[in-house]
């Protein structure tokens, strides 16, 4: 994949001003965020313990002036810059988060750099570390302008480990000794065109709970179901009675998606009724209204249908990840910021969340902030074609690094420049 300007990438017209500052930096950093990226593509790990990954960003961070700490219960790297604008007070701070965990999928795009170890960056994490430290250079070469603090966030474990939600535990809000006013993370996306930037205000990706399930029956022959508790027509109406209540159970301006995935029972052969029936539901959501709803009245229904043919049930909520959800100050400062540097036809609106997950979600449950998604289709390649992250096949342009590493670090440059600003006063002489 060649790299190629973002303005060629969007079909629009190209703008006649870029303001970003930090552009001609950023594109001279490219060759080397682009081999890292490769390199780490190329040794993908999942979860938590990413020893490869964390000191291949240790690495890349050496020699920079930074407060660097790594995690305890994970292969994390936090690192801190302190700018030299802010004065002895030190002045606000921000942070900016990159997840490195790759996902257990087998790599079948065919790139020369491919992962053969089973594993795969089919979510493009590792686009993201190398953003980054990117930004983290971009920011530390214009450190002693910086008007403020910057905390950037590797983190383990965002493929359902929850490593968001464990590194807030071991500090990372409060690495720079008070807490962020903002944060911003931005997530490639392999279907979106090349350069275009995505967002909304208010929840952008759904929150994930699942229900694990288990109806006990009895066992018999299958000759014979009078004489024993087949589980079997249970748990098929309980997959139809979980849809309907999806259907009917969930307010249509709220929605939320449930799926059976995993079932099995322990049947040995097929003269054999099964005792037992396992299944899973993975639910999606973004109110806590209907979270509440499949929490507690869902299970409710289940062991009720299970009652009612004479089978135990079991049903156990696991809860994940809470909804993303944009702050709608921040989001609206971070749309503006983005059409003035790199051109309005390049920011997309979205008109609906996604009801895929993160757990960035866990820092904007604390902090205001924004996630956006940033177009790396390769070129050549129709986005209704294009193979859908998450998938063996799934494939982004690494020229967009460039653009990635200078984007975050200008926003995270223009949110400490706005927290610094005086507040404005009303006539009276108070703040508003």
């Amino acid at each position: 994949m060649t790299h190629r300007p973002a303005p060629e990438k969007t079909g629009g017209p190209e703008p006649a001003v870029t303001r970003n500052p930090f552009t001609p930096a950023a594109e001279t950093l490219l060759p080397e965020l682009r081999t890292l990226r490769r390199s780490l593509h190329s040794r993908p790990e999942v979860g938590l313990h990413l020893p490869e990954t964390q000191r291949a960003v240790l690495d890349a961070l050496e020699g920079l002036d930074l407060e660097i700490v790594t995690g305890t219960s994970l292969s994390s790297v936090v690192a801190v810059l302190r700018g030299g604008a802010a004065g002895d007070a030190g002045g606000p701070v921000v942070l900016l988060r990159g997840d490195m965990d790759a996902l257990p999928v087998e790599e079948a795009t065919g790139l020369d750099f491919a992962a053969t170890n089973g594993a795969m960056h089919a979510c493009g994490h590792d686009l993201h570390v190398a953003g980054l430290v990117g930004a983290a250079e971009l920011l530390h070469g214009r450190r002693d302008e910086l008007p403020g603090t910057v905390i950037f966030m590797f983190q383990p474990g965002e493929e359902g480990f929850g490593g968001g939600r464990i590194m807030i535990d071991e500090g990372v809000l409060d690495a720079a000794g008070e807490r962020p006013v903002a944060a911003y993370a931005i997530h490639v996306d392999a279907t979106t065109p090349y350069g275009r930037f995505v967002t909304r205000s208010g929840p952008i990706m759904a929150g994930v709970s699942t229900l694990r399930i288990r109806f006990e029956g009895t066992g018999g022959h299958a000759a014979m179901p009078h004489l024993a508790v087949d589980p079997v027509p249970v748990a098929a109406q309980a997959i139809l009675a979980v849809q309907s209540f999806a259907a009917r159970r969930i307010p249509a301006g709220d929605p939320a998606v449930i799926t059976i995935g995993p079932l099995s029972s322990d049947s040995s052969a097929g003269n054999v009724l099964a005792r037992s029936v396992s299944m899973e539901a993975n639910m999606r959501h973004f109110s806590e209204g209907t979270l509440a709803l499949l929490r507690d009245e869902l299970p409710e229904l289940l062991r009720g249908l299970a009652k009612a043919h004479g089978c135990a049930a079991t049903v156990e909520f696991v809860p994940s990840y809470p909804a993303t959800v944009n702050d709608a100050h921040e989001t609206a400062e971070v749309v503006t910021r983005l059409s003035e540097v790199h051109g309005p036809e390049r920011v997309v609106t979205l008109a609906e969340p996604a009801m895929a997950s993160e757990d960035f979600s866990y820092v904007l449950q604390r902090v205001p902030g924004t996630l956006v998604f940033l177009g790396a289709l390769p070129e050549g390649v129709p986005p209704e074609v294009a193979a859908p992250m998450h998938s063996e096949g799934a494939r982004f342009d690494d020229g967009v690094l460039g653009l990635h590493a200078a984007a975050l670090a200008d926003l995270a440059w223009n949110g400490l420049e706005r927290a610094s600003a005086p507040s404005p006063v009303n006539e009276a002489g108070a703040s508003r």
